[in-house]
């Protein structure tokens, strides 16, 4: 990392006018994240920061396990575990205290626990140290952009920096500037939805004063409040201020001691992090791509923070882009494919935002009447056992699921055949009485056993490319010759999933040098997934989730249409 332009002898941009493959513009949490996933996909990359540093006080602090999983992409999971806490439970109480809802999901189907507590700082640090493992990619702070341009053949950009003015050049740009966007303002589209007029206080103390592991979301109609433990012994308060309170009280001892002193005992010892006041924001933009030009995290969305989604999103967004941009650079596919990042992306992200928005409305009432109501409401739901678990496993959250994009999804015409609906086209592909179809969905993460390795997350297994994995069979079987050149030129991993029993029978396949990995079902995940969705043969994108699955006798169909849908280009 440096704040200034790098050296003479740097490693020279990817061609002769460009100074990097992709220029990041912003260096939070989407910014840092997609760099990271470039950086391990060879792709030059220059992230400007117009601060001086990161911002070094707690934001965000709820981390999911799609995030962590992510993480894990990028080599940094490991890392930023200790400032985290897993199982985070959350409880939603009245005005009398009373637990009216508890959301604490005990699932790890991405490998990962499903809510965690963490501070931000220290791991936006782990993502900008991150970047110190690659020559190509570079953080540059005290940057900021002035002017942008999209040359229909690449993007330039006028930066203002501490040794003056320079001008930059890269492929695409990628704006991850927050919600204030400078990138977003410049490509002129819409940024949809409100801000609502209520404002919340929030204190960060050290020293946590009470203890508690978990958060407590305070529905009390005298004052909505939230007193969250984080890791590293930090304290979060969150208050809602009334209309006639304004922001100049969160310098008001005397104000934040009152708001304190009914949830500890001595709030003028506390030692204080910071104070700040917030509005909630719920706004997406019009489109996440302009030309060469695109929108992540922040800038491209913007959320309540009450499902804990705003930084999880511009991780899925920067998850979902990267091995885009990367397939695209490398010249595997031709540009339509970055087209599915908003097609795939915005949906899910506009979900998000009316999940958090709902969830605040039960929190925020202080009318007592509607307080009482809602109470009420919350006893006779909490007294059916399937509602109390449907909001205790975060069953609600919106799950991402694509069905148009840079997936093929099998979809039954009549009994018997089914076909792969790609965007404005379909074609027969497959045969199975599907149940229901995983295309479009992240795939589990289990822990596996090979020959020579035990108790293996998947996705280290498989690396940060495609996989082609098969129940029982070995994928290097079903395909030919020309299919195999193929998935090796996509990087394609292939492997044959069996039960423990099986890890050390015959070798899976005679064709010498195939490379299949046979990885074995320690924990009994795998078959019991692949028992509920008759598709033994699933292809996974990099980013894991299902972009085909089928019977294995249809996977040659399926991987033609395949290689449609993501816009290869054959060699």
């Amino acid at each position: 990392m440096t704040n200034t332009p790098p050296a003479d002898d740097a490693p020279a941009g990817p061609g002769p006018d460009l100074d990097a493959d992709v220029l990041i513009v912003g260096a939070g949490p989407a910014g840092l994240g997609l760099a990271n996933l470039l950086g391990r996909q060879g792709v030059r990359v220059i992230v400007l920061e117009q601060l001086p540093e990161l911002i070094d006080f707690p934001r965000g602090v709820g981390l999911d396990d799609e995030s962590l999983r992510s993480l894990q992409t990028m080599g940094l999971v490991e890392q930023v575990l200790p400032h985290t806490t897993p199982q985070h439970v959350m409880r939603l109480v009245n005005g009398k205290g009373r637990v009216i809802a508890e959301i604490k999901p005990g699932t790890k189907e991405f490998g990962w626990s499903r809510r965690n507590a963490f501070v931000q700082p220290l791991v936006d640090k782990v993502l900008a140290q991150g970047l110190d493992r690659f020559d190509h990619v570079d953080l540059r702070f005290e940057h900021t952009v002035e002017t942008i341009a999209d040359h229909g053949d690449h993007v330039e950009l006028g930066v203002s920096t501490p040794r003056g003015p320079q001008t930059l050049r890269a492929a695409y740009l990628v704006g991850a500037d927050g919600g204030k966007s400078r990138t977003r303002k410049h490509i002129g589209v819409s940024f949809e939805g409100q801000s609502p007029s209520t404002r919340w206080l929030v204190i960060d103390v050290n020293d946590d004063p009470l203890g508690t592991p978990n958060v407590f979301l305070g529905a009390d109609p005298r004052r909505p409040y939230v007193s969250l433990g984080l890791p590293h012994a930090i304290r979060r308060f969150e208050f809602m201020l009334f209309d006639d309170e304004p922001d100049s009280l969160v310098d008001d001892p005397t104000f934040v001691e009152d708001l304190l002193k009914d949830h500890v005992p001595h709030p003028a010892s506390l030692n204080f992090i910071r104070q700040r006041v917030y509005t909630h924001h719920s706004r997406i933009a019009g489109s996440f791509r302009q030309g060469r030009i695109f929108l992540a995290g922040d800038a491209a969305h913007l959320m309540p923070v009450w499902q804990g989604q705003g930084y999880n999103s511009g991780m899925r967004d920067s998850t979902n882009l990267a091995w885009k941009l990367a397939a695209v650079l490398r010249g595997d596919c031709d540009d339509a494919l970055l087209d599915t990042y908003d097609v795939e992306r915005r949906d899910h992200a506009k979900a998000m935002i009316d999940i958090s928005v709902a969830f605040g409305r039960v929190i925020k009432p202080t009318n007592r009447v509607v307080a009482g109501v809602r109470d009420a409401a919350a006893a006779v739901l909490n007294a059916a056992p399937p509602v109390k678990r449907y909001f205790a496993e975060m069953r609600y959250k919106p799950m991402p699921r694509y069905h148009r994009g840079a997936v093929v999804d099998a979809t039954t015409l009549q009994a018997g055949r089914s076909a792969a609906t790609l965007t404005g086209t379909s074609q027969p592909v497959a045969s199975a009485n599907t149940k229901v179809s995983p295309v479009g969905t992240q795939f589990i993460q289990p822990r596996v056993d090979t020959a020579d390795r035990s108790d293996v997350l998947l996705d280290d297994l498989i690396g940060a490319t495609w996989a082609v994995l098969c129940w029982g069979t070995n994928p290097a079987q079903i395909f030919s010759a020309d299919d195999l050149i193929t998935l090796k030129a996509l990087g394609a991993t292939l492997i044959s999933l069996r039960p423990v029993t099986q890890l050390h029978n015959d070798p899976p396949s005679d064709i010498p040098g195939d490379g299949t990995i046979v990885a074995a079902d320690r924990t009994g995940e795998i078959k019991r997934w692949f028992d509920d969705r008759p598709t033994p043969v699933v292809f996974l994108r990099p980013d894991r989730f299902v972009a085909a699955a089928g019977l294995t006798q249809d996977a040659p169909a399926l991987l033609a249409s395949l290689l449609t849908a993501i816009s290869f280009r054959a060699a």
